[in-house]
């Protein structure tokens, strides 16, 4: 069972050029996270280099890769900074999300006492809110280190994630239903969550 739903943010991050909409996609070699993330740049006219986050640095450096998506931690922690001419965190709009919750097996859960259990929702409730504050802040963080070493921070509009999700419905949310066992429904769920 869920006892904390945590997500950590992403966003976008460039060397000779800032990344908001679909349209500044074509014709960049790109690192993403995820398959549907892949699909959807893809469709957006990059091309998908696939690899883990710890090798971005050196692929940015030897020319392989000009562009990445990957979590506010990863930019910072592998000094993504150092590479980049534009950052797009995550801000008041963001694509990428990371679903990290905390679970506990549920019959473990079941065996525990009533006070037991009431204790142990009460606790989930507080970090629940305490993770999306640290993260949030961890988003804050990111844009203001990479402010601070001299790339120039984009932000995404309305418009922008419009776009964006406009697109993900003809590539990656299509590939989704099709590969999936009710995937429209799975589908009709996640987009459901405000």
């Amino acid at each position: 069972m869920v006892l904390v739903h945590g997500y950590l943010a992403g966003g976008f991050a460039a060397k000779d050029k800032c990344i908001t909409k679909p349209e500044d996609m074509p014709g960049l070699q790109t690192r993403a996270a995820g398959k549907a993330f892949e699909q959807m740049l893809a469709g957006a006219g990059a091309s998908i280099a696939s690899m883990a986050s710890s090798e971005v640095y050196n692929a940015m450096q030897s020319g392989v890769l000009d562009a990445v998506n990957t979590s506010s931690s990863s930019f910072v922690s592998y000094r993504i900074y150092e590479q980049v001419a534009c950052y797009t965190p995550a801000g008041e709009y963001a694509l990428w999300f990371m679903y990290q919750p905390l679970l506990m097996n549920k019959a473990k859960f079941d065996s525990l006492t009533e006070e037991q259990q009431k204790a142990l929702l009460a606790a989930s409730e507080k970090a629940q809110a305490f993770y999306l504050e640290e993260a949030k802040k961890e988003d804050a963080v990111s844009a203001e280190v990479f402010r601070e070493n001299g790339v120039e921070i984009a932000e995404m509009s309305a418009a922008d994630f419009d776009a964006w999700r406009t697109l993900a419905k003809e590539t990656s949310y299509k590939a989704f239903v099709e590969e999936t066992p009710n995937g429209q429904q799975l589908l009709d769920l996640a987009l459901s969550v405000e």
